[in-house]
């Protein structure tokens, strides 16, 4: 297929990546900075532009990798100008509908990208849904070039999938940043803790979350929560949040 990319960030660098490497054909690439439109075009040779009214008229699918925000301003923007063509955005907490036009279709890939971590796809989950059955089978087709383990999942579905990815991903990392704000305060290297977070990690794939969960809080250990709320008394963020997570923690562990 000829892919047109809107957005040229981490999403939008692994998804043609991996796209490109599977035999589909990177034609354009469009993003509000001419850095990044560059950046990114400049990996397939292809077209980059920062005016969406340049954006070609010849391509199969028009892949949307942006912030929520603005993706219903620039599908419609390019909406006027190719109303009968395939979009697809890569949101997870997007519907479909937010596209506005009759060929929308969704391809969520459910991993966290870092420009300069490489990923497997293979290894990655994707989640598609479209408005026209011909649609989905493009989109699943698409999908299963990067990868088996494909999903169709309703827009509200994905919601709470993202959701749960929020919950698994990116707050489980602030809590490694707060960790290293800990650590830092004694000049104690984060390093210290790789062996507990890839064992944590390791057991929640034996076992559930619940059964894999140690600490003070399960116990309700009120001698050593006290000195750890005692000890952050002075960031109030940290302390609320070491307070709320240990009574949640505890009454998910006491049903």
């Amino acid at each position: 297929m000829n892919i047109v990319f809107i957005g040229a960030g981490n999403v939008a660098t692994h998804l043609a990546k991996a796209l490109y490497r599977a035999g589909h054909e990177i034609v354009q690439v469009y993003s509000r900075t001419s850095y990044a439109a560059d950046r990114l075009a400049d990996l397939f040779e292809c077209a980059a532009t920062t005016n969406i009214d340049d954006v070609c008229n010849y391509a199969d699918a028009y892949i949307f990798a942006v912030k929520d925000s603005v993706l219903g301003e620039l599908s419609a923007a390019l909406a006027r100008r190719l109303p009968d063509k395939l979009f697809i955005h890569t949101a997870g907490s997007m519907g479909v509908e937010v596209l506005g036009v009759g060929r929308g279709a969704v391809l969520y890939p459910m991993q966290t990208f870092s420009r300069d971590r490489e990923v497997n796809f293979a290894d990655v989950s994707v989640f598609v849904e479209a408005l026209r059955q011909d649609d989905l089978e493009v989109v699943r087709s698409l999908a299963k070039d990067l990868t088996e383990k494909v999903y169709e999942l309703s827009g509200e579905e994905r919601r709470s999938l993202h959701i749960a990815a929020v919950f698994c991903c990116n707050f489980a990392n602030h809590c490694y940043a707060l960790s290293e704000k800990v650590l830092g305060r004694h000049g104690i290297p984060f390093d210290v803790m790789l062996p507990l977070v890839d064992e944590t990690a390791r057991k929640v794939h034996e076992m559930s979350p619940v059964k894999a969960q140690t600490g003070p809080a399960v116990r309700w250990d009120e001698n050593v929560m006290a000195r750890h709320m005692e000890m952050l008394k002075d960031d109030e963020r940290m302390l609320d949040i070491y307070r709320m997570m240990s009574e949640s923690i505890h009454a998910m562990n006491d049903n």
